[in-house]
């Protein structure tokens, strides 16, 4: 395997060497009864000279574009056909020398990770050369589709809809648009007719197709006296989507039938003046309706795309769901995904922000470089467009910020150089080209971005990052993750985040017995960030004692559990810190519309940002996840000695509910007192202060509770069943919790049906109580949660066929106190 222990470095001479792919085949089909035949490649990885017969048919240098060679004079009844692969390495080195004009930065990634140089010369996923939470495997090879194609007189080479509501007259349109393939010298009429059946709209349309590769737009109306249900987010309503026939019947007699999924759905990014605040608003509007954006960033679920099956795909979109997401940020390091991926987007309703492949670098402008681009935007643009899923298109990752907070030491008298690549490559090619292709989602240039005041500043702004405009990346391992008032009170945060360890038993596929400590030479091996391991550590140091067991496995275990503890408590307190921030504006900040934090899945098996293991095994983040993205939340926190705690909605209507507040004395399961506050008004879509008292008086009604002492947990709770999940809030650090004693846990495994039922028993209260079933595939429907109860009931859907007997015999049941 690939990934296993130091195999990274060991197999770099694998990207160093060029590889020709070969073989000889027999042409199907009788070659004289066809006009025209192409050998199209859907995907090549990356730079190739290909060949039919001993005649180079063309080159390829942009894994993202989709190339078409015609063969037509070529094929014969037996072919030979050859890609030779040139090491993506030495091409871009290669790029790079060329370039002699002025330097394009960064050169070559950070030492820590292990990785190859001018990753931002080559068309490819630029990850592949290394990345602060993935390996360098420079691929190369046949990464998608390869096919012939072979046709008389037309082709249809992309087909796509978008839908629009035209407001005045109140009715919704489709545009189709589809691009063909003439191959006769003068042009084909003939008659298109588009049908959706259960929306009682027909259509016909007389076209005349010319010579050559062009397109054909036809508009829609949709039946006026047919109820439309439009494609709604994850958590607000249903992503309905309609079967729709086109049927294209050419004065040549030849017919084509494509079937597709029409969707109605409208998005705007509204960027509009705030009462009471400088700067302008940043949220996303869906059918007319104001989304707070939940969710987090995706990147490639595995340096080896082949290993990427559907399964893999759903395995990664469905927990996301799962955890009350509605949206996730395909990041521009890596590629544009797979057509099921968006398709699973389309089908469970998680909305996707779409970066260009641009990312954490300049890069070059000149002309090969453009064309290159061009060709992969308007590949990615139509094959992609008719996804209801994707709400905006964004150009790069951090590289407005990459030049406004100088990352690569440029000095300020060659700026100009790299402002004017910028607005050439971002704004004068790409956001062209989105503009022409696709009218139906916003653009933005870059993320970070100030959105409309970039635009302003000639695309490139003096501070990306300003709280009053457009969104913020923002990442702090030093500072006390506990203490919300670090946080920027930003308009959307789309990226925030911080480490922990996948669990042993992921780590324990791909290591052997020396690599089990946490300062193992493997241990820093895994980690790309700089100084990961330790920030992990300082992290966990300001609340919890770091672990001091004298079995090094023991130890490792301990410390990879307290990681994931500190990460999902980290990434807790800053969610709902945005998430509270909705529907206020205090000193001009607030009215904060989304939170993605970095980042969803893993690459490889190491230490990362992710919440979600390589294999897709739930950290306990995820778990939280799932509760901090509730529909429904209570969020508390102290200003000054002073408790707040908010009611979070992203229900559609205003609910009157009651607001149950639960003190417990660590040392005991019995509550030292409770407080139920009625008639508690939590308004649709908001975020309302519901309860607020000063710690002392709060504690002092409590029987003397101390900080030290006492524990607070919380929930919201209506008549018609409607619950929230239960939060809690800690009064000090846990490493000073005073009468927090070893619990004994226990579990009963039984099995109902398809899933497996875990009865949960403790002798005292438990923090942090993580359930671990090894490498058994599934998730349980609570995790790493704090337990006041002597009983708990936890829920374990398997993912793959298991046994009760096999789930006890793997469970291991951590909590806080277990830690020594």
């Amino acid at each position: 395997d690939p990934y296993y222990r130091f195999n990274d470095v060991m197999y770099r001479w694998i990207s160093l060497d060029n590889w020709t792919y070969s073989r000889t085949f027999k042409t199907p089909f009788d070659v004289k009864k066809w006009q025209k035949v192409n050998l199209v490649f859907e995907g090549v990885d990356t730079v190739a000279q290909i060949l039919m017969n001993n005649i180079t048919l063309g080159r390829t240098d942009n894994m993202f574009n989709r190339y078409s060679f015609d063969i037509t004079s070529v094929i014969k009844e037996v072919n030979f056909v050859e890609v030779r692969f040139l090491s993506a390495i030495s091409y871009a080195a290669e790029q790079s020398r060329y370039h002699k004009a002025y330097s394009i930065p960064p050169a070559c990634p950070p030492p820590v990770q292990k990785g190859e140089c001018h990753a931002n010369f080559i068309r490819k996923e630029q990850c592949s050369f290394s990345w602060d939470w993935g390996p360098s495997f420079p691929t190369q090879g046949i990464w998608k589709d390869v096919r012939i194609e072979a046709y008389n007189h037309y082709y249809l080479i992309y087909f796509s809809l978008t839908s629009f509501f035209v407001k005045n007259a109140q009715q919704w349109s489709l545009e189709i648009e589809s691009v063909f393939d003439v191959v006769s010298s003068k042009p084909i009429a003939g008659l298109v007719t588009v049908n959706i059946p259960k929306l009682q709209t027909q259509q016909a349309f007389c076209v005349e197709l010319q010579p050559g590769e062009g397109s054909i737009v036809l508009l829609v109306n949709i039946n006026k006296s047919s109820t439309v249900e439009a494609w709604w987010p994850n958590g607000h309503g249903k992503q309905t989507g309609y079967d729709m026939t086109t049927t294209f019947v050419m004065e040549t007699g030849y017919k084509i039938e494509k079937f597709s999924k029409a969707y109605f759905r409208t998005v705007e990014l509204v960027q509009e003046p705030i009462p009471g605040s400088p700067g302008l608003s940043f949220y996303f509007r869906i059918n007319g309706r104001p989304i707070f954006i939940k969710g987090s960033n995706w990147i490639p679920a595995d340096s080896f795309q082949d290993r990427v099956t559907y399964d893999t795909l759903w395995l990664l979109l469905k927990s996301a769901a799962d955890a009350n997401m509605n949206a996730l940020r395909v990041w521009g390091g890596g590629i544009y995904e797979h057509d099921e991926f968006y398709n699973i987007c389309d089908e469970i309703g998680i909305m996707i922000w779409q970066d260009f492949m641009f990312a954490c670098a300049l890069y070059p402008t000149d002309q090969n470089y453009l064309e290159s681009v061009k060709a992969e935007v308007f590949h990615q643009v139509r094959r992609l467009k008719s996804h209801p899923s994707i709400i905006l298109w964004s150009g790069n990752n951090e590289n407005e910020a990459a030049i406004a907070s100088n990352w690569f030491s440029i000095p300020y008298a060659d700026r100009d150089v790299y402002i004017k690549d910028y607005v050439m490559l971002y704004v004068k090619n790409i956001r062209e080209i989105v503009l022409s292709e696709d009218k139906s989602r916003p653009f933005v240039a870059s993320s970070p971005t100030n959105g409309l005041e970039s635009v302003k500043e000639g695309w490139l702004s003096q501070n990306p990052y300003d709280t009053h405009y457009g969104d913020t990346h923002f990442y702090d391992y030093s500072s006390d993750c506990w203490n919300w008032t670090v946080y920027p009170k930003t308009r959307f945060a789309s990226e925030y985040g911080f480490q922990s360890w996948p669990s042993f038993s992921t780590i324990e596929k791909v290591s052997s017995t020396e690599d089990w400590s946490y300062t193992s030479n493997f241990s820093l091996h895994r980690q790309h960030h700089e100084n990961g391991n330790d920030q992990m550590l300082q992290q966990i140091e300001h609340h919890f004692k770091l672990p001091q067991s004298t079995d090094p496995i023991k130890k490792f275990k301990d410390t990879i559990y307290l990681t994931q503890v500190m990460q999902a408590q980290c990434i807790k307190t800053e969610t709902e810190f945005y998430r509270f921030s909705q529907s206020e504006i205090i000193k001009g900040e607030g009215h904060t519309m989304g939170a993605l934090y970095w980042q969803l899945n893993d690459i490889w098996q190491a230490p990362s940002w992710a919440s979600l293991e390589y294999g897709g095994k739930w950290k306990l983040l995820h778990y939280f996840a799932q509760n901090f993205f509730a529909p429904l939340l209570p969020v508390a926190y102290e200003d000054k000695d002073v408790l707040h705690i908010y009611g979070v909605s992203d229900l559609h209507v205003d609910h009157k509910l009651t607001l149950k507040v639960v003190v417990h004395a660590w040392s005991s399961l019995e509550p030292v007192c409770t407080l139920a506050k009625d008639g508690v008004t939590v308004k649709a879509q908001s975020a309302v202060l519901i309860y607020k008292e000063s710690m002392n008086d709060f504690l002092k009604g409590c029987r003397n509770c101390t900080r030290k002492s006492c524990v607070i947990t919380f929930y919201l709770v209506g008549r018609d069943g409607l619950q929230s999940p239960t939060n809690h809030h800690f009064l000090s650090s846990l490493k000073d919790a005073e009468g927090l004693e070893k619990a004994y846990l226990s579990a009963s495994v039984s099995q109902q049906d398809d899933i497996y039922i875990f009865d949960l028993q403790t002798t005292a209260i438990a923090a942090f109580v993580s359930l671990d079933v090894g490498s058994i595939k599934g998730r349980f429907s609570d995790n790493g949660f704090l337990m006041t109860e002597k009983k708990k009931v936890v829920v374990f859907y398997p993912w793959e066929p298991t046994s009760v007997e096999e789930l006890e015999k793997s469970l291991t049941l951590t909590s806080l106190v277990d830690v020594v």
